[in-house]
């Protein structure tokens, strides 16, 4: 047989382990499924497309929409196939070999394994006891490394936390970085990296379709910035990426403002319900700034708790054997019902567990 690449060859790819029970909030999804008139009006949409034909390469259509709704020029837009594609493309276009990747971690697991996958060095470089990032300690992170690539996630996953614009910025004055933001989950948060990446020739911003849109089968992603960066992934992308289907989608779901915004009310009133609970219960978590809230559980139970929570039929994330996340789980914000179901099985389970 074929070998594989040595540095590769005991990888494991990305996973959120699925288990049936009858409410999941593990994978940060949207609660609710995408309209009944919006599907309607995507069957017919999809009707009508010439599905023997190639797709319009760069998404001109989908670009000038995603453009005018966020006030930009249509050529400051990269479109891919979810977040993670447009990670990649990033990657391949200004890491690899001798480049080096910085990260603040614990953050998404998805930076270091493009990282791995294309060859980028990666350095990672440890948040306070809070999780927080220290200015001076970033910029002297930054000054020993020399990172050709820096990452921010924010909100930050898997801690909810978002970071701090002035950080991003001062590592933005270095243009020999490339600065991403990964606003995944900005539409809940205060903080939106778009000022920055229309006044600094470095700065790129994250955006997805899989979080507000309700649309993460769909798998529908894109990046804001400067002209030059994204002209640079359209030519290191593969042709024809973009899918007709996915593209129309796209711009369906772009006419539905008012289905968004009511969509982002409910998370982060359910947000606002799960922390409450929390605080009733006396349990020690982050307050969250994005559809998710990570918590604690009582000291050496964390995979006890997510035991006990399956045997609710409730399946949360477990944090316990990520790095510096010793005991910790991480719950998507659900529907009301959801929450509920999830906080009275989180009731029962301590209760369980401190007997």
């Amino acid at each position: 047989m074929p070998s594989m690449r040595r540095d590769l060859s005991l990888f494991e790819g990305y996973h959120s382990p699925q288990v049936d029970v009858e409410v999941r909030l593990n994978t940060n999804e949207s609660p609710l499924r995408p309209s009944e008139e919006y599907c309607r009006e995507l069957a017919e949409a999809v009707e009508k497309l010439e599905l023997n034909r190639y797709p319009d390469r760069t998404a001109v259509d989908l670009r000038n929409a995603l453009a005018a709704f966020h006030h930009v020029d249509p050529a400051e837009v990269f479109i891919a196939n979810g977040s993670n594609e447009v990670i990649s493309t990033l990657l391949l276009a200004y890491g690899g070999p001798s480049r080096r990747a910085m990260t603040f971690e614990p953050t998404y697991a998805m930076y270091a394994q493009v990282a791995k996958i294309t060859s980028t060095e990666l350095i990672e470089i440890d948040r306070d006891s809070d999780f927080g990032l220290d200015m001076f300690e970033v910029l002297e992170a930054y000054r020993d490394h020399r990172p050709d690539i820096v990452f921010f996630c924010s909100p930050n996953n898997p801690t909810g936390l978002d970071e701090d614009p002035e950080i991003i910025r001062a590592l933005a004055r270095n243009l020999d970085s490339l600065i991403i933001v990964d606003e995944a989950y900005g539409q809940f948060a205060s903080f939106d990296a778009l000022g920055l990446a229309s006044s600094h020739a470095n700065v790129v911003v994250l955006k997805t379709f899989s979080k507000v849109w309700s649309l993460a089968g769909l798998r529908l992603g894109y990046l804001i910035g400067p002209k030059e960066i994204i002209g640079n992934l359209w030519a290191t992308c593969l042709p024809y990426h973009i899918d007709s289907i996915k593209q129309v989608a796209g711009l369906l779901a772009l006419g539905r403002l008012d289905e968004m915004q009511a969509t982002i009310d409910l998370i982060v009133s359910g947000r606002k319900q799960i922390e409450a609970g929390f605080d009733g219960l006396g349990v020690s978590y982050w307050r969250s700034s994005a559809n998710f809230v990570l918590f604690k559980a009582p000291k050496g139970k964390g995979d006890d708790l997510w035991k006990e929570l399956v045997d609710r039929s409730v399946l949360v994330r477990n944090c316990s054997g990520w790095p510096r996340l010793s005991d910790c789980l991480r719950v998507t914000v659900g529907t009301e019902d959801e929450n509920d179901r999830f906080l009275k099985a989180l009731s029962e389970s301590l209760s369980q567990l401190r007997s």
